[in-house]
């Protein structure tokens, strides 16, 4: 069976068309990312309102979501293999609604940090399910296509969502900001549950047990292809993480773009789309590993010429944007290709996977971006560096997934 006959038969197992499929579950996964741009223009706001003295310290609102998004993906993805990925789904979108209701009232910045913890804590069961429902419904450089169509809608957030942010901060209060996200995950939640079908068949459903869930972890970690190509991904998320946390200060304190701060950034999120549309295009002709690898080893390189020229001289705005543009442009490739490859092998336990995934990726991807964030002393250096040293972890992971031999046509031996 030829690719497209493989991929109309897969696609016509889906009792909603391909297109709402792959919309609805970008929906879902633009939650997380609407939780994070949207808050980007109110930082120096909230921590004026709030009281917070470090200007560093303000980035904890963004770390403290992630940190919680990442740790409550190892929950849900065992619930998801027990009770079908519809149940958890709603749970995780009533809690996100709730947290993101109180954050809007909180008092002090303690509350906040809290309420935005939890939050994550809901939005990860809406990354969990939708990327278990993709692993669910196709497989192999289809499933690696779909994840590069998701991510091109998903990447749409970061274009709108700051200037929604700052648009809601020329008429009204940061609170309002945190009432945008509840309405908004109030609409996804009524799409899910009238139009997002049950992709769990009976037969796959595992035990909810302490010897099944830490049985299906094993299987995850001891699979040496998926483990390092998580980890290659959790470096890769780490980059990003890091930019998003230092952002605002780079754009706004080193660069004082001022208002125009949510017109560069979407720009710099529409590179990052259009190269996740590209991946789309190309992975089913080249393949998840020639593309991916080769989009690593351009990462790499532009980083280290962008660590160079940013410990040579003090960069222009201009350059600061060729160059993070220019490392956009591959991490397109990385992102949904390396999750496809980790998840390849792991097809009968898709929600356990996904979480072991997940949770790296964004939870220690986060750790690592909390550490590039930190790092921030008034250059973009540090950003470089950090970008340099996460894709040579990247490389070294890769590396040893594919027994030291890049662009093979498929899996080498376990």
């Amino acid at each position: 069976m030829d690719q497209h006959a493989e991929a109309q038969q897969q696609a016509s197992t889906l009792p909603i068309p391909r297109w709402e499929f792959i919309a609805l579950c970008a929906a879902l996964m633009a939650l997380n990312s609407l939780a994070i741009d949207i808050m980007l223009p109110a930082l120096q706001q909230i921590g004026a309102s709030l009281g917070v003295e470090n200007e560093n310290h303000r980035q904890y609102v963004i770390a403290a979501y992630i940190l919680g998004f990442g740790g409550g993906q190892l929950f849900f993805g065992p619930i998801s293999d027990r009770f079908g990925r519809r149940a958890p789904l709603v749970v995780g979108l009533v809690i996100y609604v709730a947290a993101a209701s109180a954050a809007a009232i909180a008092p002090t910045f303690a509350t906040l940090i809290l309420c935005r913890v939890v939050q994550g804590i809901g939005a990860a069961a809406t990354r969990v399910i939708a990327v278990s429902i993709v692993r669910d419904t196709f497989d192999g450089r289809r499933m690696a296509e779909v994840m590069s169509l998701i991510f091109m809608v998903f990447m749409a957030i970061p274009v709108v969502a700051p200037g929604i942010g700052q648009f809601i901060m020329l008429f009204a209060s940061w609170h309002w900001i945190f009432i945008t996200m509840a309405a908004g995950a109030l609409v996804v939640s009524a799409w899910s549950l009238l139009r997002l079908p049950e992709t769990l068949h009976p037969e796959y459903r595992r035990p909810l047990t302490a010897s099944s869930v830490l049985g299906g972890f094993r299987i995850v970690l001891t699979n040496r292809i998926a483990l390092c190509y998580a980890f290659a991904s959790t470096f890769a998320f780490g980059a990003m993480f890091g930019f998003i946390n230092s952002a605002q200060q780079i754009y706004v304190d080193v660069f004082g773009v001022g208002e125009m701060f949510p017109v560069i950034f979407a720009g710099i999120a529409g590179v990052l789309s259009l190269s996740s549309y590209l991946n789309s295009r190309l992975v089913g002709r080249i393949g998840m590993r020639r593309l991916s690898q080769s989009a690593l080893l351009l990462f790499l390189a532009i980083s280290l010429a962008w660590l160079v020229v940013s410990i040579q001289m003090k960069m222009p705005l201009w350059l600061f944007i060729t160059f993070f543009a220019g490392t956009m442009v591959p991490f397109g490739a990385l992102g949904a290709n390396f999750n496809a490859l980790a998840m390849e092998p792991l097809g009968q336990l898709a929600g356990t996977a996904s979480s072991i995934l997940g949770f790296m990726q964004t939870f220690l991807g986060g750790v690592l971006g909390t550490l590039i964030g930190q790092a921030f002393n008034g250059t973009v250096t540090p950003l470089a560096a950090g970008f340099c040293s996460v894709s040579l972890g990247a490389l070294v992971m890769v590396l040893i997934a594919e027994r030291g031999k890049f662009f093979q046509p498929q899996n080498p031996p376990v």
